[in-house]
């Protein structure tokens, strides 16, 4: 087994393109279009098993399962066991990272958005007071 501190780093490192593919095709606008085809599919599909199969590429958090078995069988990546047990911790290891590192992008988004509807706000009651002085 390597040392506990390389796996925990490689455990942080491996999460970042785990995070960054899930919440790219979940959410960015080079996805929209097949995005919104697969939500519909979810929503319309007959068979159970196609309407899930079509939501995991609309939830972020499903999809980062996958995207987290494709890295391991990759990587090879296992924590704290060089068997199968180790495969079966570092996935879902990964798959709670990644999603921490989701969470904290959405929240930091969220937050930049607020701020500039904020400052826009701002310019616009400055112009507004302008207006009014200058009139």
């Amino acid at each position: 087994m390597e040392n506990l501190y390389e796996q925990i780093l490689w455990l942080f490192i491996l999460a970042v393109p785990v995070a960054c593919i899930a919440w790219t095709v979940t959410h960015e606008e080079i996805f929209r279009e097949p995005r919104e085809y697969c939500v519909k599919k979810s929503q319309e599909c007959r068979e159970l098993y196609k309407r899930k199969f079509f939501y995991l590429f609309t939830c972020e958090y499903c999809f980062s399962h996958y995207i987290t078995a494709i890295i391991l069988i990759i990587t090879k990546y296992r924590l704290l066991f060089d068997d199968w047990r180790g495969y079966l911790i570092s996935f879902f290891a990964l798959v709670f990272v990644a999603n921490v590192y989701m969470s904290l992008f959405a929240f930091l988004r969220q937050s930049i958005k607020v701020e500039k509807i904020e400052a826009k706000l701002k310019d616009n009651e400055l112009q507004e007071v302008k207006k009014e002085g200058g009139a």
